[in-house]
């Protein structure tokens, strides 16, 4: 299969040059009063265990023009001695699909990335030095009382009770509210860190709740004990149509998320908005854990999800980029299982709420994007993706990245050249101003390479058709952005991956171990010696990508020999790398490193070496 074939099977399947601002046209998506809950938790020594933990919670008011005031807020502090009324202002900035970020709440603090569908605001402050969750949801009007709260919920908890690796633990309850501030007995059940695997069951007698200020508080009565998952008083804020529900302890540093039950099964299909917080355990008996938060999204559907997270370790400053695949299969309960998590929904399936299982403790969100309405030359908001992995738009671009752009009226008809010309059939694609060089247009789709010199921190990326510009969308911009090109094009499956005769390689033609073979890829970033934009790789020198990436196969790490620049071809990266020994035969999975981003998702087929 010649590599042009390839771009055209992925084709067929899927401001000024100064400073860049993020696209604000969204701002009227977070408008009026909204509850919120912030935890912020400090990682304070070698094992993960924490020297400080704060809890902000209340009501913030939007304006819709980016500007949010603090309304009846409080903010406990692990290290003052009482909780504290805050006030404060800020500014925010929302792009059109509702990914953005908000400004500090506290001093000292970080702003807030995350993504707003549906009335419910998640995210985390990822470049801060700080891990967090943050969690928002408009206010029903009238203000809820107790007769809005009933029904059956389930619910999910992520608990860090003191600064102590050992003592954090999740949970998973039934609450049952009648309406008239009674919950009956409540059953958790869940995991201690210090218990290893081994489920722990809370039984809670006698529970009440009820509402003020359309919050609802929640008495499950006693404190906390050593064994024990939940206990105290929580407030429980609401989304406006009742079906997603978060809060905590005013006088700890939890989380607590839920969605109403439904009777029917969940439409898990689409593009979700993600956000979360885990603790991995699988060093703990070496008395070192790490915690991670994170925001992204998701794409569900037939039983399979692509995926991405902007994530943070507790032990380090600096984010990075992961983006993976995975199946589903739901249960007849209407939930389902992955390797770490255990998923419930809402009614009609617009919110998933995950739950920590085995050495994973912790909670995540997923809210249903919203849908756009498109009109003349229209990019889609959320339709910037890596035209070799499919990664999804809240993963970024990289400096010669080939990305797929896809929208409505953005072409007269189908055309593709192979010379990758700045104008293709009276279509071209502006990126920060700089013209990209395009493979292929099409009414739906259009084939572009990011320009090189895309080093600002935001791409602004616009299509212009028979000279009527579309709008704009912004995109991060990231050292790399390594995404494997696939057999079918997709970013699932095989890699399309050529052994050294050039053929492909196939189940039925696996790779060998100790063999040399060749990715395809895109997204590695900058390379040297430098080409310019629209100029096929160089043969003599060839040009060598400027960060190191890493490649592992079968979770066995590979030696490289070549990562660079294809030679003769524009806008493709090859990597030559070495099928590492100890790989067990059948489909190992790729998964290739950058400075900033991990790339999952791919795998190879692999067999024994031949005598």
């Amino acid at each position: 299969m010649s590599l042009l074939k390839l771009f055209a099977l992925t084709f067929l399947t899927l401001a000024s040059l100064a400073a860049q601002t993020w696209d604000n046209s969204g701002n009227n998506l977070l408008q009026g009063t909204y509850y919120f809950r912030q935890v912020i938790w400090l990682v304070g020594d070698n094992s993960g265990g924490l020297s400080r933990a704060i809890a902000i919670y209340g009501n913030i008011s939007f304006d819709g023009n980016g500007k949010y005031t603090l309304v009846n807020a409080q903010v406990n502090d692990s290290g003052a001695s009482t909780v504290q009324n805050i006030t404060g202002a800020g500014t925010y900035a929302i792009s059109a699909s509702g990914f953005g970020y908000l400004s500090p709440l506290i001093n000292g603090g970080g702003s807030v990335y995350g993504l707003v569908s549906r009335g419910i605001f998640t995210g985390s402050s990822t470049e801060a030095s700080y891990n967090d969750l943050f969690i928002a949801a408009e206010v029903a009007s009238p203000a809820p009382t107790n007769s809005f709260f009933r029904g059956a919920y389930t619910m999910m908890s992520m608990d860090f009770p003191t600064g102590s690796v050992l003592d954090v633990r999740d949970s998973q309850f039934q609450l049952n509210p009648d309406g008239n501030g009674n919950l009956g007995a409540v059953t958790a059940t869940g995991l201690i860190a210090s218990s290893g695997s081994r489920v722990i069951t809370q039984n809670i007698a006698s529970a009440k709740y009820f509402f003020s200020n359309g919050g609802a508080n929640l008495s499950l009565g006693g404190s906390l004990t050593a064994t024990g998952l939940i206990a105290g008083t929580k407030y429980l804020y609401f989304s406006k149509d009742g079906d997603f529900v978060f809060g905590g302890s005013p006088t700890s540093w939890d989380m607590v998320i839920g969605v109403r039950s439904g009777s029917t099964a969940p439409n898990f299909s689409g593009l979700y908005y993600q956000a979360g917080v885990s603790q991995d355990n699988t060093s703990l008996a070496a008395g070192v854990v790490e915690m991670f938060t994170d925001y992204g999204s998701l794409k569900a559907g037939s039983g399979v999800i692509l995926g991405h997270q902007r994530l943070l370790s507790g032990f380090s400053d600096s984010a990075f980029e992961y983006t993976y695949s995975d199946t589903y299969t739901l249960k007849p309960d209407n939930t389902y299982d992955d390797a770490t998590n255990h998923y419930v929904f809402s009614p009609g399936g617009t919110v998933r709420i995950g739950l920590g299982r085995g050495v994973a403790l912790g909670v995540n969100v997923a809210v249903l994007a919203p849908s756009f309405t498109p009109t003349g030359v229209f990019i889609d908001p959320t339709g910037v993706l890596n035209a070799a992995s499919s990664a999804l738009f809240t993963a970024g671009v990289a400096p010669g990245e080939l990305i797929s752009i896809y929208g409505s009226g953005l072409a007269a008809a189908p055309v593709a050249d192979s010379r990758f010309p700045f104008d293709l059939g009276g279509v071209k694609v502006l990126v920060n101003d700089r013209p990209a060089p395009i493979y292929a247009v099409s009414p739906s789709q259009i084939s572009a390479v990011i320009p090189l010199g895309t080093v600002e921190g935001i791409a602004s990326i616009q299509v212009v058709k028979d000279g009527v510009p579309s709008n704009k969308v912004t995109s991060y911009v990231n050292q790399t952005a390594p995404g494997i090109f696939t057999q079918p094009p997709g970013g699932i499956g095989s890699a399309a991956a050529l052994h050294g005769d050039y053929t492909l390689i196939t189940a039925d033609k696996p790779a060998l171990v100790g063999e040399a073979i060749s990715l395809y890829v895109t997204g590695l970033g900058t390379m040297v010696p430098a080409v310019a934009d629209g100029e096929p790789g160089p043969i003599s020198p060839l040009s060598t990508a400027t960060h190191t990436i890493g490649v592992s196969i079968g979770g066995i790490k590979a030696t490289t020999t070549f990562v660079g620049l294809a030679p003769q071809l524009v806008g493709l990266n090859q990597i030559n790398v070495i099928v590492p020994a100890g790989v067990a035969t059948g489909n190992a999975a790729i998964i290739l490193s950058g400075p900033d981003f991990i790339s999952a998702g791919a795998v190879i087929p692999v067999a024994s070496a031949r005598p």
